[in-house]
């Protein structure tokens, strides 16, 4: 691949609006974007989704930026040269965990794999959909009627489901009051971790809502518990931060922890990872989504390629550019219609930078070279 450098650009994108969880609240967004350049200028572009704080995994953007460029680039610089992606699974067998450094890592080498085949990243990777269903996932409001306002415009949108965040404090009564006022609306629960087994009463209270799921209620770890909540639950129980590894979703499916399992390719460690777990999961007729980080374009659009799998069947977080940003630092921006993203047919991505855009919102930037 004549790969010649590798650029860290960081970034802070401010969020439109708060995104709140349980555990944490984001005003604005460091974004890490890796160039990889090869021999003819060409450059592939990947996104580094961990967050600020280590609360949905141990990783942080700070940890991982540190990684990538003292431990995984010395790496890839004795493995050189690298004529496909699929290598680096090879490079980095020996790393422990560290996943979403080396997925941004990995998603770089695709585009640029991609764009030096002349071939838009989703064909590379087996995808077959010209559009992809889009879900959205709706931050904790505090107050009903903003809430009730802001899954009024994404059934508008068309959005094909509303995922909500919700905790032991106001599950029922949250859930209650939506399906009310929204009764057919394809509504999912997003616990992250909040539960515990002792929780297992106030949990099946949620099945006569008729969600689609419920998606990690107990902590990353525990399959057991889990397998015990779905064998009591008649609504799937969606394993989130439990699956980072083929292990991880074999031992969930062993143990029938779960009947869905949302695929992040930053969580697992890369898009090769990605693939074979879709593969896996068609094997044990599991259901598959793809998950969001709260991306810019540059991770959303690796995203909306994998979405195009078959058995990535189930509505992913794959909300429009304007969702979260002012400005995205992508063109053209991602956008949803009737509830659907269109895929690209350009090569790579099929995005390009918007280059005035991102030089304005860039903090620092780190080059590392062969």
């Amino acid at each position: 691949m004549n790969v010649q450098m590798l650029t860290i650009h960081t970034l802070m994108l401010p969020l439109k609006q708060p995104f709140v969880t349980h555990s944490t609240t984001i005003h604005e967004k460091p974004v890490v974007i890796l160039e990889l350049t090869d021999g003819d200028g060409l450059s592939g572009y990947g996104e580094l989704v961990a967050l600020p704080d280590p609360f949905y995994t141990e990783e942080t953007y700070f940890t991982a930026k540190t990684m990538i460029a003292e431990v995984l680039w010395p790496l890839l610089h004795q493995a050189f040269p690298i004529s496909h992606p699929k290598e680096l699974q090879r490079v980095f067998r020996h790393v422990k965990r560290n996943k979403m450094a080396i997925a941004a890592i990995e998603s770089a080498f695709w585009d640029l794999y991609a764009k030096q085949s002349g071939q838009p990243l989703y064909q590379l990777l087996g995808g077959t959909k010209q559009n992809v269903q889009a879900g959205i996932a709706i931050g904790q409001k505090q107050r009903q009627e903003d809430l009730f306002h802001a899954i009024q415009e994404a059934i508008e949108q068309g959005y094909k489901r509303v995922k909500l965040k919700i905790s032991k404090d106001n599950d029922l009564q949250l859930i209650k009051a939506v399906r009310e006022r929204f009764p057919s609306v394809p509504l999912m629960a997003d616990a992250n971790s909040a539960y515990t087994l002792e929780d297992l009463q106030q949990l099946k209270q949620l099945d006569e809502f008729n969600l689609s799921m419920i998606e990690q209620p107990f902590a990353y770890d525990d399959f057991l518990d889990h397998a015990v909540l779905q064998a009591e639950l008649k609504t799937p129980v969606c394993l989130d931060e439990s699956i980072a590894s083929m292990n991880d979703l074999k031992t969930a499916i062993a143990l029938q922890s779960c009947r869905i399992v949302n695929i992040k390719i930053g969580r697992v460690g890369g898009l090769q990872t990605a693939i074979e777990m879709v593969a896996f999961c068609q094997e044990k007729n599991i259901g598959v989504w793809c998950g969001g980080m709260i991306e810019s374009g540059i991770g959303r659009a690796h995203n909306i390629a994998f979405a195009t799998l078959p058995g990535v069947d189930l509505p992913g977080d794959l909300v429009g550019s304007s969702h979260y940003w002012e400005r995205d630092i992508i063109a053209p921006e991602i956008t949803v219609h009737n509830g659907l993203v269109a895929v690209s047919s350009h090569f790579g991505l099929g995005y390009d930078l918007q280059e005035t855009v991102f030089a304005q919102l860039v903090k620092q930037t780190e080059t590392l070279t062969v």
